[in-house]
This record gives C-alpha cells, sequence and structure tokens, in this order.
C-alpha cells in the first residue's frame, strides 16, 4: 500500500502557505538585521571622508623633492602648472616651511631646468 496514507494520518497537514503571511516578514526583518550589522561593523574602521591636509616638514613627504621654494602659493602653482605643461609630475605641497613645489627624483634635474628657463625669460 505504497502512496496512502497511514491509519494515524487524517489527511490534515499544514503546508508552508498557511504560515506565508508569518514568513516574508520575518525574513525581510531577520535580513534588514544582518545589513544593519555589516554595515555597523564596516563603519567602526573610520570615515570614509579624507581627513584635511596636515602640515609637515620638507623631508615627510615620502620620495618627492623640493624643487622650488616659492614665496606665496599663487606663485608655487604657476610653477607646478609650468611643469606639468612639460609633462613633468609635480606637487605644490603647503609644509610647515611654507609652499613647496616637488617632484619625483628621476625628474628633479630637469624640472629645475625648466623652472629656470621660465623664470630667465
Amino acid at each position: 500500500m505504497a502512496g496512502r496514507l497511514g491509519p494515524d494520518h487524517n489527511g490534515l497537514m499544514p503546508a508552508w502557505s498557511t504560515y506565508s503571511y508569518a514568513f516574508g516578514p520575518l525574513v525581510a526583518v531577520l535580513a534588514i538585521g544582518v545589513f544593519v550589522l555589516v554595515l555597523r561593523w564596516s563603519s567602526k574602521k573610520g570615515s570614509l571622508v579624507a581627513a584635511p591636509a596636515r602640515k609637515g616638514a620638507e623631508g615627510e613627504y615620502g620620495l618627492l623633492v623640493v624643487v622650488s621654494r616659492p614665496p606665496d602659493y599663487i606663485s608655487g602653482e604657476i610653477q607646478r602648472r609650468t611643469l606639468e605643461e612639460a609633462n613633468i609630475r609635480a606637487t605644490l605641497a603647503y609644509t610647515n616651511e611654507g609652499p613647496r613645489v616637488m617632484v619625483w627624483p628621476d625628474d628633479e634635474r630637469i624640472a629645475g631646468q625648466v623652472l629656470a628657463s621660465r623664470n630667465s625669460n
């Protein structure tokens, strides 16, 4: 008698569809709870917004070397743009000693020549 219900069984078994009114919201609440936990965990590492730049000494900028010590920020930006027009990667850093135009060590000699030729004109 395979396939037939036993004598103790009356054929009325609860189906998942009878609990679906509670199952859907329960899954949604659990999913939101997991998202909240993940977001709280990931935000403990710090803010994603960059901190404001801090001034440092000339020697605190890694491999970058100083090629110019302009009197103010505006003339430093002009020198930086002059170097970039000559395809030399340069940055303007506002150090404790004032603004400094910095380049990579490989570009130091040619950057000095570009700035010297600009100042002579």
